[in-house]
């Protein structure tokens, strides 16, 4: 069994799951978003970790660009697919630059006028001057089986499954 939060080893425990390297993992629904991996099953939301994907830009920006109108964006992000799939869901054409960190500083540098990242309380956002201008997902850590492990070791994988679901039901 592994875990991550999603800020550090952003797939590994989910690949490592996928590919039965574990039977079991925890991992933020942001990473089972990204890399929808068909082998994962992801039974139970835990309820911790709670956060947000979002999009955001310099606060100046913000208060005078309509999102409504934008037809193509540069975004700084670690999520390429599902910010890819967000705005063309909307018809706006994302062209991504890949970050993994200091996710913040792209707007500054003049790499990007937005980025698609993990937001909790906003004040890392504030302190960068950026805004969060819309909410791409909300986010918490599952409880991620491999599908395999659950055919071949059901009764071993389901009372890991009663445990977690018993432990995130009393909380």
């Amino acid at each position: 069994m592994g875990s991550t939060s999603s800020g550090c080893a952003i797939s590994t425990v989910a690949t490592f799951v996928a590919f039965g390297a574990a039977h079991l993992g925890v991992a933020g629904n942001d990473i089972l978003m990204e890399f929808d991996y068909p082998e994962i099953y992801a039974p139970l939301d835990l309820r911790v970790g709670r956060c947000r994907l979002a999009v955001a830009g310099p606060a100046e920006a913000a208060a005078h660009d309509d999102p409504a109108r934008w037809s193509h964006v540069r975004v700084a992000t670690k999520y390429p697919e599902i910010t890819r799939r967000h705005f063309a869901a909307r018809g706006v054409q994302a062209e991504c630059v890949k970050l993994n960190g200091a996710m913040e500083l792209a707007p500054l540098l003049g790499l990007c006028r937005y980025i698609v990242d993990l937001v909790q309380t906003g004040s890392t956002l504030k302190a960068n001057g950026l805004v969060e201008i819309e909410r791409v997902a909300d986010v918490t850590s599952r409880l991620i089986i491999n599908r395999t492990a659950l055919k071949t070791r059901a009764e071993e994988v389901g009372n890991w499954l009663d445990r977690f679901r018993e432990v995130a039901d009393a909380a």
